[in-house]
């Protein structure tokens, strides 16, 4: 079905952000603007979150709340670490990125919340 396909694409992509932002820490700069990062819907899957491909039956999940908030803190969190490393505090940003902080608790909040939309929908 095409909804896993594009629930289990965005598990991957959304992981990748962990390599962007500790490489972000490390270099002080990313290849995005930090209000971009903020808005949940510009990444591919915030666009099918929003968009026509889900019908108003998907859109009243409580999968699809859940992971729609969450979705909106992951960006939010990331952001955060965007604008502390490109100023150079990499000390907060790698706060945020360890284990009790905030980008990650959101990060494995998402994958856990869109692993199980997944795994209710229908084979």
């Amino acid at each position: 079905m095409v909804h896993k396909e594009e629930i289990m694409k965005a598990i991957g992509a959304h992981g990748m952000w962990k390599t962007r932002l500790t490489h972000a820490i490390e270099t002080g700069k990313i290849d995005a603007a930090v209000d971009t990062v903020r808005m949940d819907n510009q990444c591919a899957f915030g666009k099918w979150l929003y968009g026509t491909s889900l019908d108003a039956n998907d859109k009243k999940s409580p999968h699809y709340e859940e992971c729609k908030t969450l979705h909106a803190k992951f960006h939010q969190a990331a952001a955060q670490v965007v604008e502390l490393a490109v100023v150079g505090k990499k000390r907060e940003a790698q706060q945020l990125m360890s284990l009790d902080g905030e980008y990650t608790k959101v990060s494995s909040k998402l994958t856990a919340a869109m692993s199980t939309w997944v795994k209710g929908m229908a084979a």
